[in-house]
């Protein structure tokens, strides 16, 4: 879907314009994302496999729910709304714990430039996995792991195919904070 999204500066800040996604990834605009990492009281963190549908790192296994921040669209509420939209859960603006925002600065063979500040978020899954619905055109499947198969996967990922590489740092953040709330 080609939905519009507020642009804003080297630095994050919104500019006052809005543009269609596709031509922010073309011309390599700056932009927000939501990231939502849920995890359980059993020590387990939700990933997610990108649907094979995906432009950009189709298959890889990712953060549990993640989208763009629609123009005019509060953070928190593009990440509830991406939660609705990707899994079928609601949750509140409480339920949400920031992170922080990780800027993501990277081009892809299919041509996407992609300059994201990711505003990043974890909360607590309470419900069961097979309450989840994914969307199918942007996720193809749904599954947790535990906290020390999320570290073997991490620690092979630059052979294994199954995180992105890339973001190795991103992800072992993201663990240590996930871990810091058990």
């Amino acid at each position: 879907m080609d939905e519009y999204i507020d642009v804003a500066d080297a630095s994050g800040n919104l500019i006052g314009v809005s543009e269609l996604k596709s031509v922010i990834h073309q011309k390599g605009l700056y932009h927000h994302t939501a990231h939502i990492w849920l995890y359980t009281k059993n020590g387990e963190i939700l990933l997610s496999q990108r649907s094979a549908l995906k432009s950009v790192c189709p298959l890889m296994w990712d953060v549990s729910v993640a989208g763009h921040v629609d123009a005019g669209e509060s953070i928190t509420n593009g990440a509830l709304r991406e939660m609705r939209e990707e899994i079928g859960l609601s949750l509140l603006e409480t339920d949400l714990t920031k992170i922080g925002v990780f800027e993501c600065f990277q081009s892809y063979d299919s041509g996407i430039i992609d300059n994201e500040f990711h505003h990043t978020f974890m909360a607590e899954l309470t419900v069961p996995l097979s309450q989840l619905k994914p969307q199918i055109e942007e996720v193809a499947a749904l599954k947790l792991v535990s906290f020390t198969e999320f570290e073997s996967l991490l620690e092979h990922s630059e052979v294994n195919g199954h995180f992105v590489a890339s973001n190795r740092y991103y992800y072992e953040i993201i663990l240590k904070n996930i871990e810091n709330v058990i």
